[in-house]
């Protein structure tokens, strides 16, 4: 899957861009999610340079099923580089309550010039940002207290803007998830691919599954091997290729057809399925620099 191949939708993107503009004057702030397994390749280049010094908040997602240890380094990255950041699970709500409190702190100035005019309840506007799937709709329902937003595992579920009013004293605009059109970096494309911020439909799912065995194999040879049933000295052996490592991944799960040959689009589904489960473990592909 050569990184040239990867093409996205730029009228999609140049849509969203424009709406973004069109809206930043109109909210103090901006909530940028992040997936935390894949921190940096989630990252849309193209937002900061559209927002430029509007304050922004990262919400590092679907932190529940990433390395914990890893959650705290890219913590301490973002922080580094200046960024407010929190852990967080829009499923379960995990950390979304220490979202006022930030806020509340990182607009201190804007609030007191409210107050100042006699607007003490005006509510806090914030723009919801984040690549497809990674968990805009949940965080609006879940900060809305009701269903406001369509959420499915699958990305592109969200279209157009819309503005949600929440129970924590807060305005959300949430704007459509897009990818950039063309990744420079193959790596970010499979990573993206794998966490399901890319519709299946349009991917060679088994180039995927394989890359994905090949950075599980590298990162955390332990857990794809206790999670598959496998000696770890397979996953660490350097003469059995990824896909060698994937078919016996196959054959473990008797994923077989006619013949005895394994069954690869089987076993390329059920691995990405497993992985975006977080039931081979709690994992994180991307580091920090």
């Amino acid at each position: 899957m050569p990184s040239d191949q990867i093409q996205w939708f730029p009228g999609h993107m140049a849509k969203t861009r424009r709406l973004i503009k069109e809206n930043l004057s109109s909210v103090d702030v901006v909530i940028e999610l992040l997936d935390a397994r894949v921190p940096m390749s989630s990252e849309n280049p193209e937002f900061s340079s559209i927002v430029g010094d509007k304050p922004t908040l990262i919400l590092m997602n679907k932190a529940s099923l990433a390395d914990p240890e890893q959650n705290k380094k890219w913590a301490e990255y973002f922080a580094y580089h200046g960024k407010r950041v929190i852990e967080t699970d829009c499923i379960t709500g995990a950390g979304l309550n220490k979202i006022m409190p930030i806020l509340k702190e990182m607009l201190s100035d804007r609030l007191q010039r409210y107050s100042d005019k006699g607007m003490e309840g005006r509510k806090l506007r914030a723009m919801v940002l984040g690549i497809p799937n990674v968990g805009k709709s949940s965080l609006v329902n879940k900060l809305s207290g009701v269903k406001r937003a369509r959420v499915e595992d699958r990305p592109g579920v969200t279209l157009t803007k819309q503005w949600v009013v929440t129970k924590v004293g807060l305005e959300l605009l949430d704007m459509p998830g897009v990818l950039w059109p063309k990744f420079e970096d193959r790596a970010v494309g499979e990573k993206l691919a794998a966490t399901g911020a890319i519709k299946d439909d349009i991917l060679d799912t088994e180039a995927i599954a394989f890359s994905l065995v090949g950075r599980l194999r590298q990162m955390y040879p332990a857990m794809i091997t206790e999670r598959y049933k496998l000696d770890i000295s397979s996953a660490t052996d350097e003469t059995i290729s990824d896909y060698d490592f994937f078919l016996m991944i196959g054959k473990k799960r008797g994923f077989l057809v006619s013949g005895g040959e394994i069954d690869t689009e089987r076993t390329a589904l059920m691995i990405l399925d497993e992985f975006r489960g977080g039931k081979i473990g709690r994992v994180t592909l991307d580091r920090p620099e």
